[in-house]
């Protein structure tokens, strides 16, 4: 006797979270307002835990998991690890996950100056470890950089992740995009900018917007350091106010990052 077969089941959608640790979690509130061009990516796949726009919690494994935020203390490190050893793929965005940030300026001070500075005379009763970027605890398969993430990046990336394809981090300078975009050089307004040192993929959105770089995509690996000289000499400028500057986001160098996916 025929019988009918049965449709095909539709393949699950991949699940997806998303997680903070140190940060503004201004990354995040960047992805919740992308708006329109997230819609496709979103139809494509089962976002199960994303703190900033939903309450429900997900405890089992996930296809792709998104941290935002740098690890500071013990506790951190392990919640991180464990989100790692759940997930298929892990993609850090931010400058926070994926140099450090802001965060990682506290690496200048004592450790327990800082924690006292904070917490007071209990200090010791309140964990605290050096910042570390979130390649520098566990395996790292895509990294999305900037202050906050460029939204056509990490549309890209996440691409990418559910494709299985590699993506690299452009290991060019900002100036690059900044000459395409026909911006007028901030030096030429009297104003140092570290387009020169940091990475590119931002589309120079800060310059484009009457701003200088931050460095907050981190520094490109081979600097032209010839005309990096020719702009410190010609400008005037102290090497140490460029050092400075990058120190704001750039305080944990430890391990490299190029966001290749391995």
């Amino acid at each position: 006797m025929k019988t009918e077969k049965e449709p095909a089941k539709a393949s699950a959608k991949p699940k997806v979270a998303f997680f903070d640790f140190a940060c503004c979690e201004g990354c995040q509130l960047q992805v919740a307002n992308i708006g329109e061009a997230l819609l496709d990516v979103l139809g494509a796949i089962d976002v199960v835990e994303f703190r900033e726009v939903m309450s429900e919690k997900y405890d089992k494994a996930y296809d792709i998991a998104i941290i935002e935020g740098s690890i500071t203390d013990f506790h951190a490190e392990e919640r991180l690890k464990a989100i790692r050893a759940r997930s298929k793929v892990l993609i850090a965005y931010g400058a926070c996950a994926a140099i450090g940030g802001v965060n990682g300026m506290k690496n200048s001070f004592d450790l327990d100056e800082i924690r006292a500075s904070v917490y007071g005379s209990d200090y010791h009763l309140f964990d605290s470890t050096p910042t570390r970027p979130v390649h520098q605890v566990v395996k790292v398969d895509y990294t999305v950089n900037g202050c906050p993430i460029y939204p056509p990046e990490l549309i890209e990336v996440l691409k990418h992740a559910l494709r299985g394809l590699p993506y690299t981090v452009p290991d060019k300078p900002v100036c690059s995009e900044c000459k395409l975009n026909e911006n007028v050089c901030m030096y030429e307004r009297g104003v140092s900018c570290l387009g020169p040192w940091t990475k590119a993929g931002c589309n120079s959105w800060c310059v484009n917007n009457g701003n200088i770089c931050y460095g907050c995509r981190g520094e490109v690996k081979n600097p032209a350091k010839a005309a990096a000289s020719d702009i410190i000499s010609k400008y005037n400028l102290k090497p140490e106010l460029i050092k400075g500057k990058f120190d704001m986001y750039n305080k944990c160098k430890e391990g490299d990052n190029n966001g290749d996916h391995k």
